[in-house]
């Protein structure tokens, strides 16, 4: 005989005992007090049990005889002991925790409604068995006086009323519900009855609930509890689903107006939740003429109320406003828009224009409901869709205030956007919504306008590599290398776009998943639509062509649908060897091709491009537009070019005039000392010096004004031009009036490549040579330089902004 506390043999972790088990874990910290306070034999005795019974001998033994933390265990265990012999379990056991539930604790009665629930979703009886044995049990527990069994209990009749038959539920739970349901009856049962037939009105017919339930369902909406009403109020939602649009209009509606009108807030909450839940079953007479005096009403009075109304109000605003789209009036608009209004601001503007010292304090209960109406407000402000459609307008009027400013003034009110911005592309990806996940990454490409160059590359570009390369959804994978392309095309440092076009070949070209290098060939085709032929030819038309030896044949098939585009992409005779290899890859496949599907796209191929034409360097009529789009497309990656160029000079400018300065200095700092001597020397010996030293004053200052004539005339955009030179590019439909662009212009770019493109013959910009340049005039140089270069790059940037406008368009 060996002295035990809790039945040593089972199993006590088990998981599917739900949470409440876990309570029972607390149980090992009750042990040691026991164990230290049962000093006597008698009391040892009573807590010995023999060890060579049977699991349910010692079951049956501790219910009858046992402490009460004994028999709950042996309740915990129920599940176990059906498993290993249900017959006797049901025979012998279950009598038992019957008899001891009339008079157990709240733990055991706790843990009962667990096991119970348990052995019904484990199915390890029968239903037939299950309401013949376990039911009875469950429905005479149903009113304990302690609220949280009874809650317990109810909520295992719940998800028992689900797996019963229909006559079972009739016979033991519905017919017993008339009489429970009485205004004679205590206000638990009666809170009951109201969420039990929110169950059943899912169980049976309309005809059998219109009968049955609903004259019970009318008797609870007119309680005197108010308690009563309030949860009778939030089952005619489901009460209304069973039985269907017609009778919920002349039955369900009625009540719900009435309990709208309630003096009890909570009635009141109830009843706004339920009509708005239940708004797509009423049709738009209803909705105009019954639900919307209704809601006008309750927000008239909400703020006048708790605020734990506008809580509920603000959370289920978005919903209602939806649900009563189409029957609003211009003026009903108004008013809901400046409601919403209200809601978001709530206890952050104080009336008259007091500030928090002058009024009362507000309590921090009240403070944290404030809080969560704004954060619902938040929450409401869009249908997400139609936010991440116009995510490019909203996100421009929010970096620029609503106005023009400069791009170094972006960002300066929302320092937090980008991590907005990569945490919504974040969630976006790891919910199961492709379809948004796919928008939002289109409506990405709108970046450039938003934030600059090195932030879409250190926080973006190399997102959207990664998406393409582990995304497993085919259109958010494309619609990531379309935005890449973007941020590629708009990217401002040459050593950043080497590095992006290398790992698109290495990773994407040369991958070892076919799936990678498929992705490959549909970033090439979008590379070919927003980038220059020079630039596909340049860098992707050879690696392109090394996938005509891809193991893979889907590869190699998707491949020959591109060539006719890869082909387009040359002039001649500029990309005579680029022809002769495509050509060479061409015969190859069609003498190696194995695969008989390839080989018929190969030979279908070969056809198209036997008709094509290829451009060449001179001018040709048939092919003016598309090369007036692409020598476009040619001069913004050279502006790009030259921009980075300007920054370069730009700051080695800076560093000069730095040394310069340093120098100037020290200079002066040692003549400081014999400058007083000089002059008195100079005044003595030499007759006449002052008008000297003036003249010779004069005619520096003289050459300076000239050289700042000649600059200010070249580079101040009061002379620039910008309205007088308009180049219009037929390709794109739009104007630009940059300086430098067009044939007027006075000012050009120095590089050969630009003079090229342009519209005409434009003089070049007159620069002060370095050997003018002389310790005394170096500031002024340095202020000349620096105007210089900022003009030339405002009136590029000018220009890149009205390209990139175009383009992103163009792109969606």
């Amino acid at each position: 005989m060996h002295p035990i506390i809790i039945f040593s043999k089972m199993d006590f972790s088990q998981s599917n005992l739900f949470g409440y088990i876990e309570d029972l874990q607390e149980l090992t910290i009750i042990e040691r007090p026991v164990r230290r306070s049962l000093k006597t034999p008698e009391e040892i005795e009573r807590l010995t049990v023999d060890e060579e019974l049977s699991d349910i001998e010692r079951a049956v033994y501790l219910l009858s005889s046992g402490q009460d933390i004994q028999g709950t265990s042996v309740v915990a265990n129920l599940p176990v002991l059906m498993r290993q012999n249900p017959a006797e379990t049901l025979r012998r056991v279950l009598p038992k925790i019957r008899e001891v539930l009339h008079v157990a604790g709240v733990e055991m009665q706790l843990t009962a409604a667990v096991s119970f629930l348990t052995v019904l979703q484990e199915e390890l009886v029968s239903i037939h068995t299950y309401s013949h044995s376990f039911l009875h049990i469950i429905l005479q527990n149903l009113e304990h006086r302690d609220a949280g069994v009874s809650n317990a209990w109810l909520e295992t009749l719940l998800a028992v009323i689900e797996a019963l038959p229909k006559e079972t539920v009739r016979h033991e739970i519905l017919n017993p519900l008339v009489s429970k349901a009485q205004l004679s009856q205590t206000l638990q049962s009666r809170l009951v009855s109201c969420k039990i037939m929110g169950k059943l009105a899912n169980k049976f017919e309309a005809h059998i609930i219109k009968r049955d339930i609903l004259p019970l369902v009318k008797s609870l909406c007119q309680d005197a509890e108010y308690e009563v009403r309030t949860c009778i109020c939030r089952q005619l939602e489901h009460i209304a689903q069973g039985i269907g649009a017609e009778l919920t209009k002349t039955v369900v509606l009625p009540e719900l107006v009435e309990l709208a009108r309630d003096e009890g807030s909570s009635v009141r909450l109830a009843a706004f939740e339920t009509l708005v839940n239940l708004l797509d079953m009423f049709d738009a007479d209803d909705r105009s003429q019954t639900v919307l005096p209704l809601v006008k009403s309750f927000c008239e009075k909400s703020f006048k109320a708790d605020e734990t109304i506008l809580v509920s109000l603000s959370f289920h605003l978005g919903k209602l406003c939806n649900g009563l789209y189409g029957i609003f009036t211009p003026e009903q608009h108004l008013r809901f828009f400046e409601f919403y209004k209200k809601l978001s601001t709530l206890g952050l503007q104080q009336e008259n224009g007091h500030n928090d010292n002058q009024l009362q304090v507000q309590t921090l209960e009240q403070e944290k409901k404030y809080i969560l109406v704004r954060k619902n407000c938040a929450y409401n402000f869009p249908v997400l869709d139609a936010l991440v459609g116009h995510l490019p307008e909203i996100l421009e009027l929010m970096t620029n205030g609503g106005e023009n400013c400069g791009s170094e003034n972006k960002l300066l009110s929302i320092p937090d956007l980008i991590t907005a911005l990569t945490t919504a592309e974040q969630r976006a990806a790891t919910s199961l919504k492709w379809r948004t996940h796919e928008k939002l990454l289109q409506k990405y490409a709108c970046l450039p306008h938003i934030i600059s160059s090195d932030q879409i590359y250190y926080r973006f570009l190399h997102r959207m590599l990664t998406i393409i390369l582990t995304n497993n959804v085919l259109p958010v994978q494309k619609a990531a290398a379309r935005t890449l392309c973007v941020y590629l095309r708009y990217n401002r440092k040459q050593e950043q776009r080497h590095e992006v076009i290398q790992k698109l070949i290495e990773q994407l070209g040369q991958g070892k998943s076919y799936w990678n290098r498929l992705r490959f060939l549909d970033t090439c085709e979008i590379i070919m639509e927003l980038f220059s032929k020079s630039f596909f030819c340049k860098y992707f038309f050879l690696p392109v062509l090394e996938l005509t030896h891809d193991p893979v044949a889907n590869v190699r098939m998707k491949l020959c649908y591109l060539l006719p585009k890869v082909k387009s992409t040359l002039r001649i005779p500029t990309d005579k060897h680029l022809l002769q290899q495509l050509e060479l890859c061409i015969r190859k496949l069609l003498c190696q091709e194995k695969d008989k599907d390839v080989l018929t796209i190969v030979k279908r191929t070969v056809l198209e491009l036997d008709r094509m034409e290829i451009s060449v360097d001179a001018f040709q009529k048939r092919f003016y537009e598309n090369d007036l789009l692409d020598q476009e497309k040619e001069r913004q990656e050279h502006l790009l070019l030259e921009m980075e160029q300007l920054e370069k000079e730009k700051q080695q400018n800076e560093g000069r005039s730095t040394n310069i300065n340093n120098k100037i200095f020290e200079k002066k700092r040692r003549d400081s000392k014999t400058s007083s001597v000089l002059a008195k020397s100079i005044t003595l010996s030499v007759p006449g010096s002052s008008s000297a030293t003036s003249a010779g004053k004069e005619d520096k200052k003289s050459k300076l004004v000239r050289s700042q004539s000649f600059s200010t005339q070249a580079l101040h955009p009061k002379y620039n031009t910008l309205d007088k030179c308009p180049n219009k590019n037929s390709a794109t439909g739009y104007t630009s009036s940059v300086s430098g662009m067009g044939k007027d212009c006075t000012l050009s770019f120095t590089d050969d490549s630009f003079r090229t493109h342009s519209g005409g013959n434009s003089g070049n910009a007159a620069f002060p040579s370095s050997s003018s340049r002389n310790l005394y005039n170096s500031a002024d140089q340095k202020s000349s330089g620096n105007k210089e270069i900022q003009t030339r790059k405002m009136n590029i940037l000018l220009w890149v902004k009205m390209e990139t406008s175009g383009i992103i368009c163009s792109s969606h």
